[in-house]
């Protein structure tokens, strides 16, 4: 086997990469998100449990079940809006949101891709409608001086991310043991999307809850 096919098999690092990119979110820094959220104990049975034993090789950072979400928007810094501009963001995604119904979403099989394990999630055009009117909203409000991020959208939630070092994961060998592995799609319902003060301490996201936007005006 060549270096350059063995290095094409290994995970990269899921931090280093948004600590460098145009758009960098370094640790430490609270950023504005929206997440679409479950009840952990939901996702502890019925993501997590059932593939612990891959989420915990060597070169991944593996996800506690409380911090596991589905991002709907990457915002900015929390300390860049300007007095007012996240309870104006906040009313209106509310009222838009009132009028958008609860949905149900498909999470399949967690796959290996270059930076995360990953499930992806459908249908995808309810999630992007949120994607949608939460970053028209951000950029309305703030007059677009973030960038809008993704800017591309697909409802997904990462179970673990791979790590920088010198043990990194092997895609490979985890696409082959995924591949030995039971386990079938998951349903959970979105009823609501939460605006977090999210950051990472390149190992682990965490976030402060700020508020609900409840799907249907529930």
């Amino acid at each position: 086997m060549q270096h350059g096919d063995l290095m094409g098999q290994l995970m990269e690092g899921f931090y280093a990469e948004v600590e460098t990119r145009a758009t960098a979110w370094p640790a430490g820094r609270a950023d504005l998100h929206w997440h679409i959220l479950f009840a952990p104990e939901v996702i502890e049975e019925k993501l997590v449990a059932p593939y612990r034993e891959i989420l915990h090789q060597p070169g991944l950072a593996p996800v506690d079940a409380r911090w596991v979400h589905t991002t709907v928007m990457h915002g900015g810094p929390m300390e860049e809006y300007k007095p007012g501009e996240i309870d104006t963001i906040l009313e209106r995604v509310r009222a838009e949101c009132a009028t958008i119904a609860p949905f149900d979403l498909v999470f399949d099989r967690p796959a290996i891709g270059r930076v995360a394990v990953e499930c992806t999630a459908r249908p995808g055009a309810p999630a992007r409608r949120l994607w949608e009117l939460t970053t028209r909203i951000d950029a309305e409000v703030t007059g677009s001086r973030f960038p809008t991020t993704p800017s591309g959208y697909y409802p997904h939630s990462s179970l673990a991310y791979g790590v920088a070092g010198p043990e990194r994961a092997n895609r490979q060998t985890m696409k082959r043991l995924m591949s030995d592995h039971p386990g079938e799609p998951v349903v959970v319902r979105a009823e609501k999307i939460s605006l977090v003060a999210q950051s990472h301490d390149r190992r682990h996201i965490t976030w402060q809850h700020i508020a609900n936007a409840s799907l249907g005006g529930a």
